[in-house]
């Protein structure tokens, strides 16, 4: 399971701008890496955060205007995931893309159903499904917001993955946001206690991130490293890194583990 972060494949401070160069290098590495079977996820970044922070989609069915913002944030999404899809296929990945907004139903902003059929029967088939960040039905709320790490970390737990990998745009969990505190310190290995102490000083974001900050990203790996699976968070940006990780072997990033 590998999980790109919205900052890794766009740029957050203007919207609606893939970093082109950087997703045809992380589709190249996936191909090197020649890895059997796996499952991508990646973020809205600068395609779906702004147009869902316009529209207030966070706080659910209100008024009939968000109904525009809703399709409005789905399209964009479908935009960025074709981009991502083709560069895949470029190098002779057969991505499949899976809209999230057909597969799952929430319940309040959490996942309540799951249509699983689809994608057991791609990735037995030997496809690589290509899922993302998107706009979802709810059944409480009308609609709501369904994060990339939040499909990432139930998945995991569903198929029981054997690795989560989160590409982020960092080098992985440091004490505080190295990006606005120079003097945060950088973790290599992490427990679960230790992280969900961790965690309280790492919400927040200086983009509009409507996914919650790092802190709220970072505990949808709790659940999955609790049933077994290991978690890497690695930067994504340094050329190399996610090949390394997806092979197994060393990469600049933070491992989680149960103890």
């Amino acid at each position: 399971m590998l999980k790109l972060g919205g900052s890794v494949v766009t740029d957050k401070n203007k919207p609606f701008t893939p970093k082109i160069d950087v997703i045809k290098r992380l589709a190249r590495e996936i191909a090197d890496s020649e890895i059997s079977s796996l499952i991508l996820i990646h973020g809205g970044g600068s395609f779906g955060h702004p147009l869902a922070k316009k529209y207030q989609l966070n706080i659910g069915f209100r008024n009939p205007l968000q109904l525009l913002g809703f399709s409005e944030t789905h399209t964009a999404m479908v935009s960025l995931n074709l981009l991502i899809v083709k560069s895949l296929i470029e190098e002779r990945i057969p991505a499949f893309s899976l809209s999230p907004s057909t597969l799952f139903v929430t319940k309040n902003g959490r996942i309540y159903a799951f249509e699983d059929e689809t994608l057991k029967k791609a990735l037995k088939l030997g496809l690589v499904p290509v899922l993302y960040g998107d706009v979802t039905l709810d059944s409480e709320t009308g609609f709501a917001i369904l994060s990339g790490d939040q499909i990432a970390g139930f998945l995991a737990v569903k198929l029981g993955a054997e690795l989560i990998i989160m590409g982020v745009d960092v080098n992985g969990l440091y004490t505080e946001d190295p990006k606005s505190k120079p003097s945060a310190k950088f973790i290599p290995h992490l427990t679960l206690k230790e992280l969900e102490k961790l965690c309280g000083g790492l919400g927040g974001s200086k983009f509009p991130d409507v996914t919650g900050g790092m802190g709220s990203k970072i505990l949808e790996l709790v659940s999955p490293i609790r049933q077994g699976t290991r978690a890497l968070i690695v930067n994504a940006l340094i050329p190399g890194n996610i090949r390394n990780a997806l092979k197994g072997e060393p990469s600049i990033g933070t491992e989680i583990t149960e103890e």
